[in-house]
């Protein structure tokens, strides 16, 4: 039996979708809608584009899927450690003369 999406309304009268596993356990949940139309739209675009999704990884455990955002994250980090130590360096500079 494959995964299925069931619909349903919360506590505020407001749809909402899971996505349950073959063995019923909830994969995934989504936002609240407003209509059971739009809440249909939103299962239709998991359906759509989930299904080559990369996932791209950015806690601070590990490097991001791609590389690109924790590298991008380290050279800023680098950066604005560089800013620090001349800001350090000038006032050192003015405070000596």
């Amino acid at each position: 039996m494959p995964g299925k999406f069931v619909i349903y309304k919360d506590k505020s009268k407001k749809f909402r979708f899971r996505l349950l596993a073959t063995n019923g356990e909830i994969i995934a949940s989504g936002e609240a809608y407003e209509s059971k139309a739009a809440c249909m739209k939103g299962v239709a675009s998991i359906q759509k584009n989930a299904p080559d999704a990369k996932i791209i990884d950015e806690t601070d455990e590990g490097a991001a899927a791609d590389g690109k955002k924790a590298a991008g994250k380290k050279a800023a980090g680098k950066k604005a450690a560089g800013k620090k130590a001349a800001g350090k360096k000038a006032a050192a500079k003015k405070a000596a003369k």
